[in-house]
């Protein structure tokens, strides 16, 4: 959908009114001077460009300041009295920030902010970066909702708060991005309201535990198969579908309204003869949470992903209370993390040894280096000096609690390495570790996280395990002076240097 618009201009900028309010609180020049008339004597008259000379003249021969038509003006231009010329000048406050017009940002930023202001519940409409007129309205009627001047563009302090928001709704609702195996379509879902997943005739559902939120995908691409005829069945199966909103382009429809007593929302686009979409269903009881998600769901639905397109649009959601393993790799109590395991954290703690800072980090290879105070008995890693050539491999870590009963043990776990891939993936907790070889040298740092893909029958994506060598770490290491040195053999060495990390979100 392309919706051509204009975007609103910008308010007239702050400096432009503050010469405005120079130019008005300035004294006036020398008035024009009268014409003579015969006969009678003209009294000189000070004007005001002579009594500030006057005063200026004065207080140089008191200061032994130089006496110069600049003398009594402040830094800004404007015109200081004599009485104030000698006291310190207040700053003049910082002028609020200067939107952006929307139009210079990236698109990945474009995108983003579309995405953020679906779910505020002011933007419906396609998450494709586009600079249209729905979007200029968006932006007005976020800011008009919050009190803000309506601009039409949001400047720094603006985009922060409806970046806030936006993140904590989907944390509210369990937002992850996952790709559905069953049509090879992308999409959003709310996973703590469908929590259930099943295989359904042309794609995959899922549902809340009593059926009042329902998220279906489907995949139609029999012989002749075409948008319109999708379309026209959709609009009228069920019977029971009265539309609020009916919209067809060459490449996609959206529909959406009453089912019954449920409000529905449909997305599909067609492709080379096939046809993949979307369809949300939710009761009326649970519209102020889902009807926002709705918007987004659609908004964010990728049917058909290629190389070229956004592999997700918002963060996945993160844990309150998120466990890791840390790897120590000096005595001074410097650790190895997983960046990832330490992002957004308000207090990180390395278990037994209390509050850890990070220091440095490393998005490439997402590395994080922590490190707690006052600690006397750590022992630090020794990493191998030799490129990684083993292919069974062991993990070690510490398991999320939850997975061991609310214990802290140290796991090991047999792996093969494929690339820089590990499996099988350990256990939750487990990012962060270290992988060592038969003779117990440490090759490399675990690193989790979650498949896009989820299997059916799972509310949760599987771990995908991969691993960050030894000669990555080392370099990332080296700069701050805590290069590893030569590895001492043994698992159980190894294992002496590993703590868990723990990190605690709002």
């Amino acid at each position: 959908m392309r919706l051509v618009g204009a975007v609103l201009a910008l308010v007239v900028g702050t400096l432009a009114a503050l010469a405005q309010t120079e130019n008005a609180a300035a004294p006036p020049g020398p008035a024009a001077r009268p014409a003579a008339q015969p006969g009678k004597f003209r009294k000189p008259v000070l004007r005001p460009k002579s009594l500030h000379a006057l005063a200026a003249a004065r207080r140089a021969r008191v200061t032994g300041q130089p006496s110069s038509p600049s003398a009594g003006a402040a830094s800004d231009g404007t015109i200081r009295s004599a009485a104030t010329a000698g006291r310190k000048r207040t700053p003049a406050p910082a002028a609020p920030a200067t939107p952006k017009r929307e139009g210079s940002l990236p698109l990945g930023d474009r995108m983003a902010m579309q995405f953020e202001l679906a779910w505020t519940g002011d933007y419906n409409g396609a998450i494709n970066g586009e600079l249209n007129e729905k979007l200029t309205a968006a932006i007005k009627s976020f800011q008009r909702n919050r009190k803000f001047k309506e601009t039409g563009a949001l400047n720094t302090q603006e985009r922060a708060l409806l970046a806030s928001v936006a993140k904590a709704r989907q944390s509210q609702v369990g937002w992850v991005t996952v790709d559905d195996p069953a049509t090879g379509a992308r999409l959003g879902l709310p996973t703590k309201q469908v929590p259930f997943k099943t295989q359904s005739r042309t794609g995959t559902h899922w549902a809340s535990a009593q059926g009042q939120v329902q998220v279906e995908t489907f995949r139609l691409r029999d012989p002749g198969t075409t948008l319109a005829a999708v379309y026209e069945q959709q609009k009228k199966e069920p019977s029971t579908r009265k539309l609020d909103i009916n919209l067809l382009r060459p490449d996609f429809f959206v529909l959406a309204g009453m089912q019954g007593l449920k409000r529905f929302a449909v997305r599909a686009d067609f492709k080379g003869g096939e046809v993949r979409g979307l369809t949300v269903l939710y009761d009326q009881a649970t519209e102020t949470i889902m009807e926002p998600v709705a918007a987004a769901m659609v908004g964010a639905f990728t049917a058909f992903p290629g190389v070229a397109a956004v592999a997700q649009i918002g963060p996945p959601s993160r844990r309150k209370v998120e466990y890791g393993t840390g790897i120590v790799v000096s005595a001074a109590g410097h650790i190895l993390a997983d960046r990832q395991i330490t992002d957004g954290c308000n207090v990180i703690v390395a278990a037994g040894y209390g509050d850890a800072d990070r220091q440095a980090e490393d998005k490439t290879s997402d590395l994080a280096l922590l490190r707690v105070y006052g600690v006397a008995d750590l022992v630090p890693a020794e990493f191998s000096g030799e490129p990684v050539k083993a292919v069974d491999v062991t993990l070690l870590g510490i398991a999320d609690p939850q997975t061991q009963g609310g214990g802290s043990a140290n796991s090991a776990v047999a792996a093969r390495l494929r690339g820089d891939a590990l499996e099988p993936a350990p256990q939750i907790g487990f990012s962060g570790g270290a992988a060592v070889d038969a003779q117990g040298r440490l090759v490399g740092m675990v690193k989790l996280k979650n498949a896009v893909v989820a299997q059916v029958g799972s509310s949760e994506a599987p771990l995908q395990a991969t691993l960050v060598p030894a000669s990555t770490i080392r370099g990332f290491l080296e700069p701050k002076k805590l290069a590893p040195v030569a590895a001492r053999s043994g698992i159980e060495a190894a294992r002496a240097a590993l703590v868990r990390v723990i990190c605690v979100r709002k």
